[in-house]
């Protein structure tokens, strides 16, 4: 089922363009890398959304953007509220690392507890306007969690690939949810070629970011609302965790569809963050590589949400950042679980370790000038640090912090706090 808004689907790769009714992935002159980016109709989409129509819209999920994501007017859209999370200023922090502004962007908020829930919101709508029997995904957790919560909310039946290294957290999610799962013996790379596979064999609809153009289009609403939360306002740079490349994709996405409606007159510098253990896309970067032909890595990091060896949104993160003229960073395990800490105390926002990954990245860019003190920032927190409790004390006992131990007995608290 088309939509009036889209225009047509392009190949990122060979700029071959395709009808949504033509094909449902990707292009087929690039097997499974011919990724598509969805083209909108600008004019007919400003006919029916507005700014000054938003003022008066009060919804606040990712619906309130309808006429700008790739779904038809009249499809149902799951009833969990996905989107409009709190974008907080965070002064604290900001005083500390010395910037005129950061704002945290908490998407561990989401019903399902991370970023994830925006794209799996477009797969099951989309899913659906298939006719979709069985939804399917491979993820590292989140995603897989974000669509097996959300198909729980439309009794939709779902088939979810993961590896069996995935947090417990994340696996008891989606076992609640009632999902079907397969753990793979295996990494996330393994899982996504599994799951690859299963989806053509069986004809699941594969919700799969990287190889499924609709996902992009999902996670772009995040730029929506950070814009629209900063009164169209924008910030110097966005700082984003990067792993597949996906939701750095979808930023850029979001805030190149704001443009394009005269909304914003320019684009912020995007910062992608990966962990030092799954770094494809920084070393690309740096190196000047091409993400096409650039062998995959072995890729190990304490950050599973980020830990991919060949990130299957390659190709859109690494424009993101390139045409937003903004840079790769490279932070370690243990800059990562100091940024845990370092979120939580200033701001309060609890995040798992791949959320924590940009404010690690933030603040390696202050180390390195590559901020100025008259900056403005937005950092993304991508998921909830419950997701990930066995890696959040990692990270409070790295920081000395210790429980104090104490009989039930007001003479031995006097004592002990003395």
């Amino acid at each position: 089922m088309g939509t009036e808004n889209i225009s047509n689907l392009k190949c990122v790769i060979c700029g071959r363009e395709y009808s949504s009714e033509q094909v449902d992935y990707i292009c087929p002159d690039h097997g499974t890398e011919g990724i598509l980016d969805v083209q909108y109709d600008y004019d007919h989409i400003q006919k029916n959304i507005s700014k000054a129509s938003l003022l008066q819209n009060p919804d606040r999920t990712i619906w309130r953007y309808k006429p700008l994501l790739p779904v038809n007017p009249t499809s149902p859209v799951p009833p969990l509220a996905v989107g409009g999370t709190p974008l907080y200023d965070a002064v604290n922090l900001s005083q500390k690392l010395g910037l005129k502004k950061i704002w945290v962007k908490d998407d561990g908020l989401q019903p399902t507890a991370s970023f994830k829930d925006r794209a799996s919101a477009i797969a099951i709508v989309k899913g659906r306007e298939k006719g979709a029997e069985i939804i399917t995904t491979a993820s590292t957790g989140n995603a897989a969690a974000a669509l097996s919560g959300l198909c729980a909310s439309m009794n939709q039946k779902n088939m979810i690939f993961v590896p069996d290294s995935a947090p417990q957290a994340k696996i008891a999610q989606l076992l609640t949810f009632g999902s079907t799962v397969m753990l793979v013996k295996g990494t996330y790379d393994q899982a996504f070629d599994l799951c690859m596979n299963a989806a053509n064999e069986y004809g699941w609809y594969n919700r799969s970011s990287g190889y499924n153009p609709y996902m992009t289009e999902g996670k772009k609403t995040a730029a929506f609302e950070i814009c629209e939360q900063l009164h169209w306002c924008i910030p110097d740079r966005i700082f984003v965790s990067v792993g597949d490349g996906s939701i750095i994709a979808g930023i850029y996405k979001g805030l190149k569809d704001l443009k394009a409606m005269g909304w914003i007159e320019q684009i912020p510098k995007l910062m992608g963050v990966q962990a030092e253990g799954s770094s494809f896309l920084y070393q690309a970067w740096k190196n000047s590589e091409d993400v096409l032909t650039k062998s995959p890595i072995q890729a190990e990091t304490i950050a599973d949400s980020i830990n991919a060896g060949l990130p299957r949104d390659r190709v859109k993160a690494m424009a993101a950042v390139k045409e937003s003229e903004g840079e790769f960073i490279s932070v370690s395990d243990t800059e990562i679980l100091a940024a845990m800490i370092e979120l939580a105390r200033s701001t309060g926002v609890f995040s798992e370790p791949a959320g924590a990954a940009a404010t690690a990245g933030l603040v390696k860019a202050i180390s390195e000038d590559r901020c100025r003190s008259d900056e403005t920032v937005v950092v993304i927190n991508t998921g909830n640090g419950l997701k990930d409790i066995p890696t959040a004390m990692t990270a409070v006992e790295e920081s000395g912090t210790q429980p104090l131990r104490v009989e039930p007995d007001m003479d031995q608290l006097r004592k002990l706090l003395s």
